[in-house]
């Protein structure tokens, strides 16, 4: 009782902020690294009464040996992200390495070439000569070769072998790697491609491909945008910021405004990082193995599309957070690359353009539509290495039957869903509420096309 009582003591005084916390045992011993984006919430959430009963065996073997606990708060919320895996690689914490089977461990590769690229890797896809070496959560290096005897499945003709480029992991979640990813690649962009030009290259349109081969960025200035990556995976971020002021400042000394201007602004972006993307359940874990309905924060998202033959085809995507339409989140999209009427191709641009932004990730994903829309998508979502629920809502002539439909490629049955999900599923009124709510706002927006295009 009473390291239960000094336990509660300390829970109060932690800071709302973002950061890693560390629980220790009777010995000084860390136990369990983890992550929070609210320090005092998250790590209080391991000792409330009310959140005993969903745990599994080995957390609440956990919580019974924590006789202490320290925090370290960081300026964000990626940060947090990086800080929590570069310790639990250095302390090897017991119940970490409890929580997940490794080998579904990922890894940012900074692969070894003229202009060098930042890759998300699996653990199985890094080969068998990696073996050890991620075992003992060291950093190792690889290249990437080209080889087109034996193509590989996650790069096409391209595979990873040990070489002079960089790892930094383990990472548990690959989705918060990609989101990561994006972040960074906004301050410091770089060439994705395997293709060696920037002809067609969308990214290069966007400004997330700097344009090496296009000669609109120098080798150097190239490798300082791998290298910023790389001072942030490592933590140094602090000491980033720092080497970017002093270099600002020596090209203001020199008159050269137009490099001082584009340090500065990368400056401010590393200070005022915009991460609200990774601020999901997902990113403080699972690990307590409590339900979602315990946790307040199921996030639904439903699609449809509206056309005539075809034209003015436009759809539409609503949200609902914690039961409640959440219309600040509502988005319209008009479709743009579909001609003629093909509501399955039209469903796939809305999904990828979607899946393109730092927007919040759903729990489960509702379409209006059958097989053919959730296969669709089931297919997308893989491709995007995203792990997602979704359910196409097939409705009768009516809109009154609710039939199901599943992706092939999710092997997930319904009845595995989360509780509070398929509670959800089986209350077909607020499902046809919420489906009725993404066909209203979808037929809305294309009757004020239409209405826009008549006037023309």
């Amino acid at each position: 009782m009473a390291e239960l009582s000094k336990i509660a003591e300390k829970i109060k005084k932690l800071p709302l902020s973002t950061g890693v916390y560390f629980f220790r045992d009777l010995k000084g011993k860390i136990l369990y690294i983890g992550k929070a984006t609210n320090l005092k919430s998250r790590v209080g959430s391991y000792f409330r009464g009310d959140s005993v009963a969903g745990r599994s065996e080995w957390i609440s073997s956990m919580v019974s040996q924590v006789t202490d606990i320290e925090v370290e708060q960081t300026d964000s919320v990626l940060e947090a992200l990086i800080l929590e895996s570069n310790l639990i690689k250095k302390h090897l914490p017991k119940y970490n390495t409890l929580e997940k089977d490794d080998k579904s461990f990922s890894y940012f590769v900074v692969t070894k070439e003229d202009f060098p690229k930042v890759l998300i890797v699996r653990k199985t896809d890094l080969g068998s000569g990696h073996q050890s070496l991620v075992t003992s959560h060291r950093n190792a290096d690889l290249k990437l070769i080209k080889n087109k005897k034996s193509p590989s499945k996650l790069f096409g003709n391209w595979k990873l072998e040990i070489g002079n480029s960089h790892i930094y992991g383990p990472y548990t979640s690959k989705y918060q790697m990609q989101v990561a990813l994006k972040i960074m690649r906004r301050i410091f962009p770089f060439h994705a491609g395997k293709q060696k030009t920037e002809k067609g290259c969308l990214d290069f349109q966007i400004g997330m491909c700097p344009g090496p081969y296009a000669d609109a960025i120098s080798k150097i200035d190239y490798k300082k945008n791998i290298r910023g990556i790389e001072m942030i995976l490592q933590g140094k971020k602090k000491s980033l910021v720092l080497k970017m002021e002093k270099e600002m400042l020596l090209h203001a000394k020199k008159d050269e405004f137009e490099k001082a201007a584009v340090l500065r602004n990368k400056i401010f972006a590393l200070n005022h990082i915009r991460d609200v993307a990774l601020m999901t359940r997902e990113f403080e874990g699972k690990e307590l193995g409590i339900r979602n309905s315990e946790l307040g924060n199921t996030r639904i998202e439903a699609y449809d599309i509206s056309n005539i033959s075809g034209t003015n085809a436009v759809g539409s995507m609503v949200v609902f957070e914690n039961g409640q339409a959440n219309k600040a989140q509502y988005r319209k999209f008009k479709i743009k690359t579909v001609d003629g009427s093909n509501d399955v191709a039209m469903m796939k641009e809305v999904l990828s353009r979607r899946f393109n932004n730092d927007w919040a990730m759903p729990d489960l994903i509702l379409l209006d539509g059958g097989l053919g829309h959730v296969n669709m998508a089931g297919d997308l979502v893989r491709e995007l290495g995203l792990d997602l629920l979704i359910v196409g809502v097939a409705k009768g002539k009516t809109r009154k039957n609710l039939n199901f439909q599943f992706p092939i490629s999710n092997k997930i049955p319904m009845s595995q869903f989360p509780k509070e999900l398929q509670d959800f599923l089986n209350n077909k009124n607020l499902l046809k509420s919420i489906m009725d709510e993404a066909h209203r706002f979808a037929i809305g927006y294309h009757r004020k096309l239409r209405r826009k295009n008549s006037l023309q």
